[in-house]
């Protein structure tokens, strides 16, 4: 497999949530923070094995409030939700860059199956 491209750039805009990621020849891509949160690549979200993953709702307003290089292979990404354990790989980013659309649609078509909702001031019950 070959080595997952680095970005050149990584830029936080804050006021609008999203994290910029530019890569040598001109990509460009905006990651919104909640995405960024609800596939963050730890345990806690991913479980430990296939079939354990956790479905996060309530992400809708979560904020990136610190960005810390992990060596020469990953980011860790610290959320105003305390959440900050997971290590993205430049691949794993790439990834999540690459396959954006598709990524996103699955996560709102498992939070319509499951009833949930992405705004945390806002419960559904279902009856």
């Amino acid at each position: 497999m070959p080595e997952a491209p680095k970005p050149t750039s990584i830029q936080l805009h804050s006021r609008s949530r999203l994290l910029e990621l530019t890569y040598e020849g001109g990509e460009n891509y905006s990651l919104s923070c909640e995405y960024l949160r609800v596939y963050s690549p730890s345990a806690e979200v991913l479980g430990h094995g296939p079939g354990q993953e956790v479905l996060q709702t309530g992400k809708l307003n979560v904020a990136i409030t610190a960005i810390k290089p992990v060596g020469n292979y990953a980011l860790q990404l610290v959320f105003d939700d305390g959440h900050d354990t997971g290590l993205y790989s430049w691949r794993y980013l790439y990834d999540l860059c690459r396959d954006q659309k598709t990524k996103w649609q699955d996560y709102l078509d498992r939070m319509a199956k499951a009833g949930a909702n992405r705004d945390p001031d806002v419960q559904v019950l279902k009856l």
